[in-house]
């Protein structure tokens, strides 16, 4: 599928809404973003309707009409199946982000392994990145499909677009959902070159004067990043020692990438 298949903008009806999030569950699996009935999708379609993908579904298979709307406060007003049982965690994203209109969970290999090391992507590599993201933090561990796991994210969502989530994946979310879903490949891309960098033992990060006029060179307002409390490293921050924990957690990205690549058809 082209990404033509979706197009920004909340303009629309409610069946393209359903068919453009079909579209977005099928992108996740091409790209091996998630497995089995992993991840879900979620957008707002009203003040009070959210539109998200059903529990137990491959994201790959999803039809129309498997998708349910609930209310903000997650009772179910349309559809035939159980919604996400990360339902919760999308609703208290909307809650505290009115301009957010798209949330996109998934557990895309290489990020997740960070998320797992409890390593933050959190260095001044790429300019790309840093026009969107710049920062990306770990939440704290919190059960997935319980409320805890909502309010481990409360205090990263107005601050952030993309949050890993500790032993568990990555949430970013935006205005439409082909913003949430760029910024879910951004997360990964990022963490891919990020472990490039750590495996060839040599990172050049951009200086503080290249990161100021990245951000001052944005021609559209990005929520969270600019006023950030937590920047991203660079060229002048204080250097990291490794230590043996690091490079074990090196090791498990290592693992997790080769993991990846082997089960790519």
């Amino acid at each position: 599928m082209n990404l033509q298949a979706i197009t920004p903008g909340m303009d629309k009806d409610e069946q393209e809404h359903r068919r453009e999030l079909c579209v977005a569950g099928a992108w996740l699996c091409e790209r091996a973003f998630v497995v089995a009935t992993d991840g879900n999708l979620s957008l707002r379609i009203g003040e009070n309707r959210v539109l998200t993908s059903p529990t137990g579904m491959s994201k790959g298979m999803l039809a129309p009409a498997d998708l349910v709307v609930t209310d903000l406060d997650g009772s179910r007003l349309e559809g035939h199946r159980a919604p996400s049982s990360e339902l919760q965690m999308h609703l208290a994203i909307y809650r505290r982000r009115p301009d957010i209109r798209a949330i996109c969970h998934a557990h895309p290999p290489v990020a997740t392994g960070f998320a797992a090391a409890g390593m933050a992507l959190d260095k001044a590599l790429l300019a790309e990145s840093i026009l969107d993201l710049e920062f990306i933090p770990v939440a704290p561990y919190a059960t997935p499909g319980t409320l805890d796991l909502a309010d481990s994210l409360r205090p990263l969502v107005t601050q952030y677009n993309a949050i890993l989530l500790a032993n568990h994946g990555v949430v970013t979310f935006g205005p439409d959902l082909l913003t949430a879903f760029f910024r879910m490949e951004t997360t990964e891309h990022i963490a891919r070159v990020t472990l490039v960098t750590e495996l060839l033992g040599h990172q050049v990060l951009l200086s503080n004067r290249d990161v100021e006029r990245l951000l001052a060179s944005r021609n559209r307002p990005c929520k969270g990043t600019a006023d950030a409390p937590t920047r991203a490293r660079t060229a002048e921050s204080p250097a990291e020692e490794e230590t043996p924990r690091d490079r074990r957690q090196l090791e498990v990205l290592l693992a997790e990438a080769l993991r990846s690549l082997n089960d790519r058809p």
